[in-house]
């Protein structure tokens, strides 16, 4: 015979302190985890959402980001005539690229922050769809003129439209604001390519990776076996998603990694909150739960329900925690890159999916801190309580 939950309930209606208390401990703790979790998951989906599945990087063969690579205009030029690459009117889709950092005082410190600073060729915004001008205009080839992210112009001093900032010693003007989509690219500056080079006295010739639009997702086997077996090529070759989920690893998992470490602190303090809400219910419950085997519920039935009442208190606890921790989502933050040594605009990414952990951690809490309670309930002396009434 097993107890009904509505008993369950009025207990924690009548005790409800001790259940409030263990609420909003295991709330604080889902809440932060979820937090951590989210902020991972951010900036994972930040540097993801940089690539496109029709779009492929080449880089110097063993470089692991583009900052290690070298890419001489002669590759580039037999890299152009690779069969299955995009062509468009002013012909194939593809960008040699130049990547620097360089120190921008940041909008609310002042204190300066490494930004990735991007050489590209004209042709760039034909090969990166999801980079769109909103306001100004794409610098002129050939000229000291510079277009910002968004997230760019909003976190540093001195990227707006009709300023000019010293970069390399020399003094650059920035013409327009780019939209990338909640990409990487909205945190980089970009200018011409050559420019960049000659200010910061690099061989012209010489770029770091080159971006380029396949005709087609299938293309891309085709297009790496041209390059690989090339002899006069030495190049690695990658989708743009692959490379920039390599690149989310590092901070992600250290972001993971700390998360979890404090969500395990807070939780073994939260357990202990719900441990000492239960053994509480079993002390003063000790004559009813009695009573209630005397009548004929069994061992089995009295730790289920104790079971059941701390899995019903850890839930709603995991239910505040997820709401609490909800008007954070897409707040934006921003943190060190690893892997370019840049300053990087990410959101909190809260998914339904983040929310689930959560609550299944709740529980998990909840069952460590009410098996031990409701075993002791059910080992409790029948007679023993009996006589106490």
């Amino acid at each position: 015979m097993a107890i009904p939950i509505s008993y369950n309930l009025r207990s924690m209606r009548v005790r409800w302190v001790s259940a409030l208390v263990a609420i909003l401990g295991i709330a604080g703790t889902v809440g932060v985890f979820i937090a951590m979790l989210s902020l991972a998951n951010g900036f994972k989906a930040t540097l993801v959402s940089s690539g496109s599945p029709n779009s492929v990087i080449v880089r110097r063969a063993g470089a692991t980001t583009e900052m290690e690579s070298v890419i001489s205009r002669e590759a580039v030029r037999i890299i152009q005539d690779a069969p299955g690459v995009a062509r468009g009117a002013g012909g194939p889709l593809t960008s040699a690229e130049v990547v620097v950092i360089s120190p921008f005082p940041l909008m609310d410190t002042g204190t300066d922050a490494n930004v990735q600073i991007r050489g590209v060729q004209p042709e760039v915004l034909s090969v990166r769809s999801n980079v769109k001008m909103v306001s100004g205009r794409f610098f002129q080839s050939g000229t000291n003129e510079l277009v910002v992210g968004g997230s760019a112009t909003a976190a540093y001093r001195g990227l707006k439209i009709g300023n000019k900032v010293r970069m390399g010693g020399v003094d650059w003007t920035v013409v327009g604001v780019m939209d990338a989509g909640a990409s990487a690219f909205d945190s980089e500056v970009w200018g011409d390519a050559n420019i960049l080079n000659a200010t910061f006295q690099r061989p012209i010739n010489l770029f770091q990776s080159m971006t380029v639009q396949l005709d087609s997702p299938s293309a891309f086997g085709r297009f790496k076996d041209a390059l690989t077996s090339d002899p006069r090529l030495a190049v690695s070759v990658e989708r743009e998603t692959e490379y920039y989920e390599k690149q989310s690893r590092v901070l992600t998992q250290l972001i993971t990694i700390l998360g979890s470490i404090v969500a395990v602190v807070m939780g073994i303090g939260a357990v202990f909150g719900a441990l000492n809400t239960m053994y509480s219910a079993v002390i003063e419950r000790t004559r009813e739960i009695a009573t209630m085997r005397a009548i004929g519920f069994t061992t089995g039935s009295v730790v289920a329900s104790f079971v059941i009442e701390s899995l019903c208190v850890s839930l709603v606890g995991g239910l505040v925690g997820c709401l609490a921790v909800l008007p954070i989502n897409n707040l934006t933050t921003g943190a060190m890159n690893f892997q370019t040594f840049s300053y990087l605009a990410f959101a909190f990414k809260i998914t339904p999916q983040l929310m689930g952990y959560g609550i299944l951690f709740a529980l998990f809490m909840g069952l460590v801190g009410g098996l031990p309670p409701a075993l002791r309930a059910a080992r409790a002396p029948v007679v023993v309580a009996l006589r106490e009434l």
